[in-house]
C-alpha cells in the first residue's frame, strides 16, 4: 500500500510478543545449529552435506527479521 501524499510504501513485518519471540528464537537457533552439525556429519565437502548446513544456517538467523511488540 502507498500513501498518496508521500507515495511511501508501507510494509508490515511480523510482530511477535517477547515471550514468544524468546522461545521461537532459541528453538530455531537449536535447530540450525543440529542442521549445521548434520552437515558436518553427512560430509562438509559434499553438495548434500553443505545444502543441509546452509539451511541449518539460514534456519538459525531466521529470527532476526522478526519485530518484538512493544
Amino acid at each position: 500500500m502507498t500513501d498518496a501524499e508521500t507515495g511511501v510504501t508501507a510494509t508490515r513485518g511480523i510482530e511477535l510478543s517477547a515471550r514468544t519471540y524468546r522461545h521461537l528464537d532459541r528453538v530455531s537457533k537449536l535447530l540450525g545449529v543440529g542442521l549445521v552439525a548434520l552437515g558436518l556429519d553427512m560430509g562438509g565437502d559434499t553438495l548434500l552435506g553443505v545444502t543441509v548446513g546452509l539451511l541449518g544456517a539460514a534456519l538459525a538467523l531466521t529470527t532476526v527479521f522478526l519485530q518484538i511488540e512493544k
